[in-house]
């Protein structure tokens, strides 16, 4: 029996690979036996060692400037799977927000989602074939105080994708949204006590997901496993934003 979600031989580059997420994204996708390309902007060791667990290539490019997010997507080679994975925070009131945390979160969150699947779409509509996954938040759907950029960078990409589903699948791409939750991390690991608590109470599951889980769910929907798949948005939040 073929191995579910197999994506052996399939070409990948995921964005903001290094660590995190992304980490867990890039050897879940290899473990499927795609060729795996790490893209990074900073943390080139961490990177490097993703990419060798992999047994793929680190690729370093800001995705925030559009012909950097070009260029990774050249030197990844013929795609079959893009996963766009990059992002930061940059959180404050909406009052007192600067606007260099809003361009900056902006254009590092959504920019670049734009940038490189306009750079992969074209070949993947060329070969009739392909699968996009782009990672959103749940706060793009529900919002959060303290997160408007955030919040708008992720509902974003929500829309865009969904355009794009509309835009590509004549030609056999497809593309989707994985919105995850709260997953631990660097970040989560700084959330006071209190807060974390309250975000328990809130999570049916009762309990922060990891970034495996959300590896899994992007393997899925870039394997033929989810062929009829396209503009959806899968939650992985532990039944949050129910």
């Amino acid at each position: 029996m073929a191995e579910f979600a197999s994506l052996e031989g399939k070409q990948a580059l995921v964005t903001g690979g290094s660590r995190g997420i992304g980490r867990a994204i890039a050897l879940e996708l290899a473990e499927a036996g795609a060729s795996v390309v790490v893209g990074y902007r900073t943390g080139r060791e961490e990177a490097e060692e993703v990419a060798k667990e992999a047994g793929g290539r680190a690729i370093q490019a800001d995705v925030s400037s559009a012909e950097e997010a070009t260029r990774l997507v050249v030197e990844a080679g013929e795609l079959d799977v893009l996963v766009n994975n990059a992002g930061l925070t940059r959180d404050g009131l909406l009052a007192r927000m600067p606007d260099e945390d809003w361009r900056n979160v902006i254009e590092t969150n959504l920019s670049s989602v734009f940038y490189t699947c306009r750079a992969a779409a074209r070949p993947m509509m060329k070969r009739r074939g392909g699968a996009i996954v782009n990672i959103s938040s749940v706060v793009g759907l529900h919002g959060n105080p303290g997160q408007t950029n955030y919040a708008a960078s992720k509902a974003g990409i929500i829309g865009l994708t969904k355009a794009l589903a509309r835009e590509l699948g004549g030609r056999g791409v497809r593309a989707n949204v994985v919105a995850p939750g709260y997953i631990t991390s660097r970040l989560t690991d700084e959330i006071p006590e209190e807060m974390r608590a309250l975000m328990l109470q809130n999570t049916p599951l009762g309990r922060l997901g990891d970034p495996e889980n959300v590896a899994g769910a992007v393997r899925f929907l870039c394997s033929d496993a989810a062929a009829f798949i396209t503009g959806e948005v899968l939650l992985v939040d532990g039944g949050l934003g129910m």
